[in-house]
């Protein structure tokens, strides 16, 4: 069934984001912006275990996450660790959410308007994926470019 390739995917990709974190030789430069920039390694790391944590935590698995998607992108200078941990705790709730989710909702459409109309389950855990794997490598290309 496909979630089971939906959980081996997003654990594949949210150690790969554990991955780029700990290459930052310097903490620092985790929160680091340069011109034409928007956002720091740091910022989209903790937008994509808090939209994973969001979309699939609390919405299909009412595990009680709540999102504060502005402190995602405002937050600054949390120590490496506590990403770590974050990305840890959205391994474990996409992995649990997804185990106990049938085929049958992921025929049902989302119980979210996302996109301002009625969407797929499964085609919206298929985004979820394109779009994490999107901010992932804008966050090995700022690695590499700071």
């Amino acid at each position: 069934m496909i979630t089971e390739n939906l959980i081996k995917l997003f654990a594949r990709d949210l150690q790969k984001l554990k991955e780029e974190i700990f290459l930052y030789t310097d903490e620092e430069k985790i929160w680091a912006v340069k011109d034409g920039i928007s956002n720091s390694a740091g910022n989209l790391c903790l937008h994509l275990c808090g939209n994973l944590q969001h979309y699939i935590g609390a919405v299909m698995g009412e595990s009680g996450y709540i999102r504060n998607r502005e402190a995602e992108f405002k937050l600054k200078n949390i120590v490496r660790a506590k990403l770590i941990e974050e990305i840890d705790a959205t391994i474990a709730v996409v992995t649990d959410t997804l185990e106990q989710v049938s085929k049958k909702e992921l025929e049902k459409d989302y119980p979210l308007h996302v996109f301002g109309e009625p969407i797929n389950t499964e085609y919206f855990l298929l985004h979820l994926a394109g779009h994490f794997n999107y901010h992932l490598g804008q966050i090995n290309y700022h690695r590499r470019l700071i």
